[in-house]
């Protein structure tokens, strides 16, 4: 399967069963604080390893286990 290295507010929408203006808010929030760190952001669009990190959080914990 080719995963998309970034996500939008339907993918996060469908992933996470909510609905498309709360993810828009999630993407304008995360954009912010990626932006603030220095990166450049997509309006709209967030990379996928982000999403996953700040909603799940398993890529540290995988790495102690």
């Amino acid at each position: 399967m080719n995963e998309r290295k970034f996500v939008n507010a339907q993918i996060l929408s469908e992933e996470l069963g909510v609905s498309k203006p709360f993810a828009y808010k999630l993407i304008s929030n995360w954009n912010k604080e990626l932006e603030k760190a220095g990166f450049c952001t997509i309006h709209g669009r967030v990379p996928r390893a982000y999403y996953e990190k700040k909603f799940f959080g398993f890529a540290d914990v995988a790495k102690e286990v």
